[in-house]
């Protein structure tokens, strides 16, 4: 199939070696940035943060939490998504007087809809309320791929790394946060040979169904 977007998602792959020397232009990190706050969230909440690790010290110390994967201090930059542990009641109504300011509507007009939000996650026992934030991640995760194909720029989705060792060497908790996903983006090494493997997929016809 010919198309921009299938094309990008071709050309992709999990990098496992970067070029240290090659750097992301500050105007293509922009639009990253961009396109990570323009995230959709359930309920539009946003119980995301992002955090570009730039100290070479840092990255480092997150290395060996990360079992040792080179991408965490070779790649150009290394995002760390984060979300929060809980919403309470000052955050949710924090966002009712964002989107009222944006709207330029009356905070009071959609209040009835912040106390419904209030409802649904005071429903939800704390380990489930952290689980649902931390979901949220992955849509975030999703577009940056995109994202970055789109640009050609490498990137590489990283679950595996100790989330409790990152969030203290992050200090994450005094801001109620938690370490949830790593991405390196960078710019391939002509050393990685898995650039040149042929990308393994299931076939349309085992993975989509009608009914």
């Amino acid at each position: 199939m010919k198309h921009p977007i299938i094309e990008d998602l071709s050309w992709r792959y999990a990098t496992k070696k970067y070029n240290p020397d090659l750097k992301i232009s500050d105007e293509n990190i922009e639009i990253i940035k961009e396109s990570l706050r323009l995230v959709p969230t359930s309920y539009g909440l946003f119980p995301l943060k992002y955090i570009f690790v730039e100290s070479k010290d840092l990255r480092e110390q997150l290395r060996p939490k990360a079992w040792g994967q080179s991408q965490i201090t070779d790649a150009s930059h290394l995002l760390v998504i984060c979300s929060h542990i809980e919403l309470d009641h000052d955050y949710i109504d924090g966002h009712i007087e964002l989107t009222a300011n944006t709207r330029n509507i009356e905070p009071s007009t959609i209040q009835g809809y912040g106390n419904f939000v209030k409802t649904k996650i005071g429903e939800m026992s704390a380990e489930k309320h952290s689980d649902w934030n931390a979901k949220q991640a992955y849509i975030a995760l999703g577009q940056l791929m995109h994202t970055c194909a789109s640009l050609r720029i490498d990137a590489t989705p990283m679950e595996g790394f100790d989330p409790t060792a990152f969030d203290k060497i992050l200090d994450l908790e005094k801001d109620n946060l938690k370490s949830v996903l790593v991405c390196a983006m960078g710019y391939r090494s002509e050393e990685d040979n898995t650039q040149h493997l042929a990308k393994v997929r299931k076939s349309s016809e085992d993975i989509f169904e009608v009914r």
